[in-house]
């Protein structure tokens, strides 16, 4: 009895700590391509990049006054897979949820939780302060700005988010790729527009997305998720 039992109890945690695993960050932020190593440094204040920092975060400010574009940054401050189902469903051709489309939830959710973490060791090291702070001006989003205060600006994670985003929802669904990617690009503009991000904040974050989506395909649980991904979509969407 006491052997059935072992055995029981055996059986029962290795599928507790498979299930764990499941859950887990397909790499760990120390496995990640290590952006200091890489990435270039946030500009200098005195440098002609850094002009331009300023050039567009004054461009910024007047896209605020756009009807249409100054409510849409203030809708993509939002971070999380909250935004991935609201705004990215449509260009992506199908509308994601965690009921729904379990498979595609979780290969995002998994690999955006995965690109974010890649992003601490750059924005503690450096911790460049945000526009609005430099500029002694409000944003746009002034509910995040106790917190962003906090938080380095370089480079932006919600850059990081939507890029990556972008990224496995073409090799998901290539046919949504023009669309999709045009969305990322306005999300990452966004950041510049509301006044939490500096340009060079922003482009940084494009190519930390690019690095992360090379990197996760070097993992074999990742590349087991997107296949079922890849065949969720397949069959929501009854292409061939």
């Amino acid at each position: 009895m006491k052997q059935i039992l072992t055995i029981i109890i055996c059986v029962c945690t290795s599928i507790t700590l498979s299930a764990q695993d499941e859950d887990k960050n397909y790499f760990t932020a120390e496995e990640m391509p290590n952006a200091l190593k890489w990435l270039p440094a946030p500009p200098d204040t005195i440098g002609a990049h850094f002009a331009w920092d300023i050039m567009q975060y004054m461009w910024g400010k007047e896209q605020r006054l756009d009807p249409e574009r100054g409510p849409l940054a203030i809708v993509d401050a939002e971070w999380g897979m909250g935004i991935v189902e609201k705004e990215f469903s449509k260009p992506f051709g199908l509308k994601i949820s965690k009921e729904d489309t379990p498979e595609i939830y979780r290969l995002l959710a998994l690999s955006i939780y995965t690109a974010d973490d890649m992003a601490k060791i750059p924005k503690t090291y450096y911790m460049r302060r945000r526009p609005f702070m430099r500029m002694r001006e409000g944003t746009s989003t002034p509910s995040e700005e106790r917190y962003l205060r906090t938080n380095g600006s370089y480079p932006s994670g919600h850059t990081i988010l939507g890029w990556i985003t972008a990224l496995l929802m073409t090799e998901i669904n290539p046919d949504c790729a023009e669309a999709v990617l045009a969305r990322a690009l306005t999300y990452g503009e966004s950041r510049v527009i509301v006044g939490a991000h500096w340009q060079s904040d922003v482009d940084a974050g494009y190519l930390m997305a690019s690095a992360a989506y090379a990197k996760l395909h070097t993992s074999d649980r990742f590349l087991d998720q997107m296949r079922k991904a890849q065949k969720e979509f397949k069959k929501k969407t009854k292409k061939q």
